[in-house]
């Protein structure tokens, strides 16, 4: 096995994140400590070398002052110059090597992937509402920002804290055996040292935090804002957007300087303490030399000692201050991403078999945690192979009965069961792949016109790719693509959200999307709403066939389109209040008939919505 895979980068987590930081960085690292405790016991073995080198050089010394420069290189010296020369050109650059390979090659290119995986997999949990209530951006950026976090964090202390700390052990013990006033000496200003650090860290740490939120922040502003650039260019609002960006970009310049203001009160107060230790060792050192109780070569060795402290004392700290910083960063992911916002499956959940399509709604409440809106008391039976219109004026409750078919929340009140199974009772990914879907606001990625068809069906092959495409009047049109790349036809990509489309060739995208899933239960939703006349006929036709033998609920505003149907049935106030045929509605001469005598070139009179 290779040493780059000694950490499974993708390894699944054991349950939900935690919501307290000690837990939350143990669950992110969970599976990777065997490979990140030899990771730090090579770093420390590599930190204790440094005392070692300190001793052999304080040895050297003795053995050149007590032979001369003309017996230095006699037999009783050969052992510790052969020793001393397989140190510095063996034993001290192996153990470096290993010690760096085992960061550069185990921890940090796996920790970060198994970490990101981690918190995106969680995310992809999360219901609508989660996403609905942040900026997309932000919460990408959180996923990044958390993962860099936690694999600086646990890179560094392998890399720095377990070197310096078993450097500062081996110190004291070299101390200790020169003197044990000097190691008292080393002990007073550590303790002025942790002191300092004790005061700094935890409120580094908390304005760390504050940057890296209104860093987030910023990014949430700038990707809304370009995410919806069409918009305002098409509402003259650049100025606007302008403006809401500099003032993110002004509280992160605020929580910047507050941060950088302590960093350099840090680094000042640092230096000044570091400074201190060479003078305190080497003269304590030199007061024993002259007093005849240290040798030359003690001095040498509590002076590079001293220095060695002293240098690695701004590296540490500075490496501390660094992974406080990124703890900050970690906290405010965690914050972001570890909310219980979801809707798990059951622990016996079983896959939903759909052999004939019924579904049976039961008294079925849902007010989106409120006291008014979404739907009240729905009793409807839709029967196998049933097609069913809805109709209903805007916040009459049409998108959140759907919304609960798909278990994108759940009823407060009632069931929902489709062919006599409970949709609680079943897995949220057999129940979505039993039905399939096409909205208004269409879905595009930025990938291939393939890519984007087959993701009803990725185990579909190509002629049943392009028969589904053929089938939503969108294969000729596909064949004429091409992105700023130079791919064309099924290989060219869409842009974002498929922005290089229009509106009539995303829904046809999204029409053989659906085509090409096959499900049984098919949601239309002002499915053909972006297309003309022309072009809706033929979609209307393939749609048509495409309907046979399955389960229909089409929402539209454009009642013509509905016509048809099996059965219409018209929301009102989060209620059925209006169910039939399309003649039965109108010989009612109720809600529906006046729709339907409101239409003005086929859409529903806002004054029926009242």
């Amino acid at each position: 096995m290779k040493i780059s895979t000694w950490i499974d980068a993708f390894r699944a987590a054991d349950g939900p994140p935690p919501q307290t930081l000690g837990a939350f960085m143990t669950w992110c690292l969970s599976g990777a400590w065997p490979a990140l405790g030899l990771a730090a016991f090579l770093s420390a073995a590599a930190g204790a070398l440094e005392a070692g080198t300190a001793y052999i050089l304080g040895l050297v010394i003795d053995a050149t002052v007590s032979s001369g420069p003309e017996q230095f290189f006699d037999g009783q010296n050969i052992a510790l110059i052969m020793g001393a020369v397989a140190f510095f050109l063996l034993a001290r650059p192996l153990l470096f090597g290993l010690s760096a390979s085992a960061n550069a090659i185990i921890v940090q290119p796996n920790v970060n992937p198994l970490v990101l995986s981690r918190l995106h997999r969680w995310t992809l949990g999360q219901t609508v509402g989660f996403f609905d209530d942040d900026f997309a951006g932000r919460i990408a950026q959180k996923q990044m920002q958390a993962a860099r976090a936690v694999t600086e964090v646990a890179s560094e202390m392998i890399n720095v804290v377990a070197f310096a700390l078993a450097s500062l052990v081996g110190s004291v013990a070299l101390l200790v055996a020169i003197d044990w006033r000097v190691a008292l000496g080393f002990s007073v200003w550590m303790a002025a040292y942790l002191a300092l650090i004790n005061w700094f860290l935890p409120r580094i740490r908390e304005r760390s935090a504050g940057r890296a939120g209104a860093r987030a922040m910023v990014s949430g502003q700038v990707v809304d804002t370009i995410t919806n650039i069409k918009t305002v260019k098409l509402f003259a609002h650049a100025d606007h957007e302008d403006r809401a960006a500099l003032g993110a970009m002004q509280t992160f310049r605020a929580r910047a300087l507050e941060f950088g203001y302590l960093a350099a009160g840090f680094r000042f107060a640092l230096m000044s303490l570091a400074g201190i230790l060479p003078v305190l060792l080497l003269g304590g050192t030199i007061l024993l030399w002259r007093s005849g109780q240290a040798s030359e070569g003690d001095i040498v060795a509590a002076g590079a000692v001293a220095i060695r402290i002293a240098q690695m004392t701004g590296w540490v700290s500075f490496t501390l201050m660094a992974i406080y910083s990124n703890v900050g960063e970690v906290e405010d992911g965690m914050r972001t991403l570890t909310p219980r916002n979801r809707l798990e499956n059951a622990q016996d959940a079983v896959d939903l078999k759909v052999p004939q399509g019924q579904i049976d709604l039961r008294h079925v409440g849902f007010a989106y945690g409120r006291d008014v809106g979404g739907v009240q008391d729905i009793d409807l039976t839709i029967h196998g192979g049933e097609k069913l219109g809805i109709v209903g004026a805007s916040g009459a409750g049409k998108s959140t009965l759907v919304a609960l078919l798909l278990r994108l929340y759940d009823a407060e009140e009632g069931q929902i069961l489709i062919d006599g199974t409970d949709i609680r009772d079943a897995t949220q990914e057999s129940l979505r792949r039993n039905i399939g879907m096409v909205t208004q606001e269409t879905a595009m990625f930025n990938r291939s016109a393939r890519d984007n068809i087959q993701y009803g069906r990725p185990e579909a092959t190509e002629a049943e790719l392009i028969d589904a495409a053929k089938k939503a009047e969108a294969h000729d049109f596909i064949l004429q693509l091409e992105d700023h790349k130079g791919r064309r036809g099924y290989d060219a990509h869409l842009g974002e959200r498929g922005v290089k489309l229009s509106g009539g060739q995303r829904q046809r995208i999204a029409l053989a999307r659906a085509i090409l899933k096959d499900a049984p239960i098919l949601i239309l939703d002002e499915a053909t709403s972006a297309l003309d006349s022309e072009v809706e006929a033929s979609i209307q036709a393939a749609l048509e066939r495409v309907m046979q033998g399955k389960t229909v609920l089409a929402i539209a505003h454009r009642l013509s389109t509905l016509t048809e149907m099996d059965r219409i049935i018209v929301m009102d106030d989060g209620r059925i209040v209006e169910n039939g045929t399309h003649d039965d509605l109108l010989a009612q001469r109720g809600l529906y008939w006046q729709y339907w005598d409101r239409q003005s070139g086929g859409f529903i009179h806002t004054q029926a919505a009242e």
